[in-house]
């Protein structure tokens, strides 16, 4: 009867032991997975003053735009979390469009060759940026599915794991780009 009584408690700590080491693993893929996302942004943030300088050489007279930009790049670089974070760079995305936008009425500045390789190395940037947002976001789901199905969202809750927040975008941000010239 001792044994058999051994054998059950050793089996329910070895459960707990393989619930608690998936919930940690998990965890750890969340937040690896934000880390490649703030490694693009950074990407994104350091060619952002390369592409103001090579289009102000154009456009002096849209000044109001370059100092948006610059904000939301200084926005972005403190930003905090996931939910700061991915507001700030809806943002800078939609401000980076209407920089694209303004540069088509510049022929000089769209043939220049400066413009276009920073132009090539943002665009490879954003899609790098939308695919770690999106490994980022698959994480988060199967982490969160994780703390929330039986059974272990029982030790889920013992242990204290906290849900971990979707690298989102606003219904605003998800409208067209509006430039007025």
């Amino acid at each position: 009867m001792t044994i058999v009584f051994i054998i059950i408690i050793a089996a329910i700590l070895l459960y707990v032991w393989f619930v608690y080491n998936s919930l940690v693993t998990a965890k750890i893929r969340v937040s690896e997975a934000f880390s490649q996302i703030d490694v693009q942004l950074k990407r994104r943030t350091d060619l952002i003053p390369n592409l103001i300088e090579t289009v102000k050489g154009y456009a002096k007279h849209e000044r109001e735009l370059f100092e948006k930009v610059t904000e939301q790049r200084s926005a972005l670089i403190t930003a905090k979390g996931a939910k700061e974070k991915a507001d700030v760079n809806n943002q800078l995305s939609q401000t980076l469009k209407s920089i694209f936008a303004v540069a088509e009425n510049y022929p000089d500045l769209k043939a220049s060759q400066n413009f276009l390789e920073l132009q090539e190395e943002l665009s490879d940037t954003e899609n790098k940026i939308a695919y770690s947002r999106q490994f980022y976001n698959s994480n988060v789901m199967d982490y969160n599915t994780k703390l929330q199905v039986f059974p272990t969202v029982t030790f889920a809750k013992l242990l204290r794991f906290q849900p971990a927040e979707f690298f989102g975008t606003a219904e605003k941000d998800k409208e067209p780009v509006k430039v007025k010239f």
